[in-house]
């Protein structure tokens, strides 16, 4: 069980942007990629790895996942968009995400939409999901650990590593092949309307 602790200590799941981490000034790209990496640091792989770059940001305007930035300025609300990309493009396309955030744009260029609002109760349901992720991995580890322990073989510690692998891939792919059923629902649903 130490090892499970100290794998979910590493993951350091509980790292989100919050609503008070973003001032209420608009921020220059510079700005905002500091703020990320700073908010984001322990999430990182490697120290090579990048949270997030200016040509990540340039994409992302250019293919319009987030609605246009006014005098070079990322305002909290572009912000909490570059956060949802952030958080969405480790599971789905680039496609998928612009898919799933297309009529939030629309939203809010064309209402009044409190974006804030939206984004807090993402921040809620990410702080369940920590708890419900947490409790699921150490019941799954629990469980390879006592069908590792039936093959009574003198490299365990290796095949535990390999089926933690395969199982923990294995939930990702359930869990990404849902999201990806749910993009197309929103792409299907957007298709009816036009």
């Amino acid at each position: 069980m130490e090892n499970t602790n100290q794998l979910l200590d590493g993951l350091h799941l509980d790292s989100q942007l919050s609503l008070e981490d973003i001032p209420d000034l608009d921020l220059y790209m510079d700005q905002v990629i500091q703020l990320f990496e700073k908010t984001f640091a322990d999430t990182k792989r490697n120290d090579e790895e990048k949270v997030l770059t200016k040509t990540m940001i340039n994409n992302y305007a250019k293919g319009k996942l987030f609605f246009p930035v006014q005098n070079k300025k990322y305002t909290k609300d572009h912000l909490i968009f570059i956060s949802m990309i952030y958080q969405m493009k480790g599971a789905l396309s680039i496609n998928d995400v612009k898919t799933t955030l297309n009529q939030l744009n629309t939203k809010m260029t064309d209402e009044a939409f409190d974006l804030q609002r939206l984004y807090q109760t993402y921040l809620e349901l990410a702080e369940t999901s920590v708890q419900m992720v947490t409790e699921n991995i150490k019941e799954r580890q629990e469980e390879v650990s006592e069908q590792v322990a039936k093959l009574d073989d003198p490299d365990s510690k290796y095949l535990q590593q390999l089926l933690s692998v395969t199982m923990l891939a294995n939930m990702s792919n359930f869990y990404r092949r849902a999201a990806e059923k749910i993009v197309d629902d929103i792409a299907a649903e957007r298709e009816e309307k036009e």
